[in-house]
């Protein structure tokens, strides 16, 4: 149970100190002589009860006095009136003290001001704890037990709250320092989460984000990202029961990404970078979790890939010829947002020799072709993430991001005659009625362009989608709000 009743403070003047503060040790002969002049003096140690020695002391040693009434620094020193607190100085600045405690003469031989420490009730190694205690009802999700003997990580994998790898315990003081990277109240409800349309708040999406790894300042970008997903646009229960092998794919763009340190540059799909790797894997934790979207149940993929773990990454805005991928879609430049696209895993675009655009162009589109299948047309969208050096080649050009897309659209008008049933020897393709029409490889729109990845290296890649129609998926914007 959380003690959430304040303790009163005794009318009078109550001081609050701790002997490792060398401003408190300083001023104890002051403590002591107000303590002996007046018989309305309270003194509240935070750590040793003997302190200051000669005084009569109140233990504060839950720190709920110090919690409850925002004692931030010590010493500090409050009048109270009536059980009301009317003004209070913090530190030891003589003029202050003897103002509020209405004394003359204080510490004559002390220097006129010095500044006090941190009060031990906002320590960083205790201040989770005590949120948890004294917060009141700010966590609402049920609590489960584990005994002493358990391993707690043990009992995480045999309750299916992995994703087959170890996840960090959620304790409550884990859960309340994620709560502060968000101003959302924990109870409020963010999406109805398929597959078992359960609502998910604020609270839980942050149990999952500690599970996950996630440092406070990621929540935001956890938030929006479960707000993408949990739509009829985005279809996430769709893209959960295809046996297709795809999953949600994260493409970050603003300066929040620079902020939290998330990589857009080498090994921008990899391993190593905290941000991109937790933000997306709390994202799925979340759908599993709490939606019930588990392998071999809903998800029935037949091969699935690394990336249902995680696969989110910045796009490198800074670095780029082009407008970013947020910007193309209706976000301003400055604003933090997040797209989610229903994606396989990537694959390598090779192309170490072109050095003008038609060239390189004629290779994004030669790859593109084959995306799924050579004779799959309008179906399936596409990522193409552009790595600096090919992006280079079109920028030297004066290639902006409409030219490139305009020209890979042009280049993958294909014949009908290639594509029906039965040609070049392929049973797969469409109806024999469409023969001799031209038709896209992508529909309008269907190709989404990137630019990330490290500055060497003449390679870009691909990520292919899954079913754009009524029935599949469609890429999903959502601005990134604290």
């Amino acid at each position: 149970m959380n003690d959430v009743s304040a303790p009163v403070l005794p009318d009078g003047l109550v001081i609050v100190v701790k002997r490792e503060c060398e401003t408190c040790r300083m001023v104890a002969p002051v403590v002591e002589r107000l303590a002996s002049e007046r018989d309305d003096v309270t003194v509240y140690v935070q750590d040793d009860p003997n302190f200051p020695e000669g005084v009569d002391v109140v233990h504060d040693a839950d720190l709920a006095v110090s919690w409850h009434h925002e004692v931030e620094t010590v010493p500090t020193v409050i009048r109270v009136v009536g059980g009301v607190e009317v003004e209070r100085t913090v530190g030891w600045v003589r003029d202050e003290w003897e103002r509020v405690t209405a004394t003359t003469g204080l510490g004559p031989d002390l220097p006129s001001f010095r500044p006090g420490c941190g009060s031990m009730s906002v320590d960083p190694d205790l201040v989770d704890r005590l949120r948890v205690r004294f917060g009141g009802s700010v966590l609402g999700a049920r609590r489960v037990e584990v005994a002493d003997l358990e391993d707690e990580f043990e009992a995480m994998f045999d309750r299916g709250w992995t994703d087959g790898l170890p996840v960090v315990p959620p304790t409550g003081e884990r859960v309340m320092r994620m709560l502060t990277g968000t101003t959302r109240a924990p109870s409020d409800v963010i999406a109805v989460v398929p597959p078992d349309l359960v609502e998910v708040s604020v609270e839980k999406i942050a149990i999952n984000a500690v599970m996950a790894g996630c440092r406070p300042e990621y929540l935001p970008w956890v938030i929006a990202g479960i707000e993408a997903v949990c739509n009829d646009t985005f279809n996430i229960h769709g893209v959960l029961a295809t046996t297709m092998p795809v999953g949600p794919v994260i493409v970050c763009n603003g300066p929040g990404t620079r902020a939290i340190g998330m990589n857009s540059g080498m090994n921008v799909f990899g391993q190593g970078n905290r941000a991109n790797l937790t933000i997306g894997r709390a994202i799925q934790l979340v759908i599993r979790n709490v939606g019930g979207g588990r392998p071999g149940e809903v998800d029935r993929a037949t091969h699935g890939n690394p990336g249902k773990i995680s696969f989110c990454f910045a796009e490198d805005e800074i670095g780029s010829p082009w407008t970013s991928l947020a910007v193309s879609r209706g976000i301003d430049p400055d604003t933090d947002a997040l797209t989610v696209f229903p994606g396989e895993g990537p694959r390598c675009v090779v192309d170490q020799l072109a050095r003008d655009p038609e060239s390189l162009t004629n290779t994004f589109a030669a790859c593109l072709r084959t995306l799924h299948n050579p004779k799959s047309v309008l179906a399936f969208d596409v990522i193409v993430v552009m790595g600096p050096e090919h992006a280079r080649v079109y920028a030297d050009a004066g290639w902006d991001r409409e030219r490139v897309l305009e020209e890979l659209h042009a280049r993958l008008q294909i014949p009908g005659d290639d594509l029906v049933r039965g040609a070049h020897g392929i049973a797969e393709g469409v109806p024999e009625r469409l023969r001799g029409i031209t038709l896209p490889k992508f529909r309008p729109g269907g190709i989404l362009l990137v630019h990330a990845g490290g500055g060497a290296g003449l390679f870009s890649a691909i990520i292919g989608g899954w079913a754009n129609g009524e029935v599949g998926s469609h890429p999903v914007t959502k601005i990134v709000t604290k």
